[in-house]
């Protein structure tokens, strides 16, 4: 078994709605440094206020690029990536361009996360940056398996470091079967983001069984507060 604080090392606490104030952003900061989460994950407009209230903590500071649709300009993406970057944020959940992915035009869904993705990874290597984490949205509720297979290949071609099941503005959530699927085709070494609708302490360690080892929730605090150690299901083993 394990502790909560290894449980809340694998929640990503997500405020993304649209109407969050900054009082709103700085709440979940303050919760994520009391709880241990991994990441506080938040529009980019919040992104500076977010560092300078998690600055000395273990948290890090995500956003989102080109959420939720992915339709823009692949150096929009970049920007919007570098500027994220500029005002604090390590780990970036960059959605996918669901419209090349149905029109099947991978070689654009290719270069497009390429650029994104490299962009990051150099920005990791200078001689003050951070490690970036990048996560790949597909958007599971609006693209089918075979689609997904595609676009896991290609992030996990381009380097990226994790799938991300759903931005949470899709028409379903993550499922079982998700997540299982992506990390059949990922293997072991990419990071599975399960996200879209997990509320539950039962919804995440179903989601971290089937080899979810994030999970993006806006109730981190519920679903970790729920967490009883000495009836936890899982092991060390899910968490390598």
């Amino acid at each position: 078994m394990f502790s909560r604080i290894a449980l809340a090392k694998m929640i990503d606490h997500s405020i993304l709605r649209p109407d969050a104030t900054e009082n709103d952003v700085l709440q979940y900061c303050d919760e994520a440094i009391e709880y241990h989460f991994a990441c506080v994950v938040v529009l980019p407009y919040w992104c500076h206020a977010a560092e300078r209230r998690l600055r000395g903590s273990d948290v890090k500071v995500g956003t989102v690029v080109s959420y939720p649709f992915g339709a823009v300009p692949t150096s929009v993406k970049v920007y919007e990536a570098r500027q994220a970057m500029n005002t604090g944020a390590t780990e970036l959940d960059i959605v996918v361009n669901l419209g090349a992915v149905k029109s099947h035009d991978y070689s654009v869904v290719q270069r497009d996360l390429e650029e994104v993705v490299t962009t990051c990874n150099l920005a990791g290597l200078t001689e003050d940056g951070d490690d970036i984490l990048t996560k790949v949205i597909i958007e599971v509720g609006l693209t089918t398996r075979e689609e997904q297979t595609r676009v896991c290949r290609i992030a996990k071609a381009v380097r990226a470091d994790f799938i991300k099941t759903c931005t949470g503005r899709g028409p379903r959530g993550v499922t079982v079967q998700d997540v299982k699927h992506i990390r059949q085709v990922v293997g072991r070494e990419m990071g599975v983001k399960a996200a879209g609708g997990i509320r539950t302490i039962e919804q995440a360690t179903a989601l971290i069984k089937a080899g979810a080892n994030r999970i993006g929730t806006s109730t981190g605090v519920s679903i970790v507060e729920a967490y009883d150690q000495s009836q936890g299901a899982l092991t060390e083993e899910v968490l390598r």
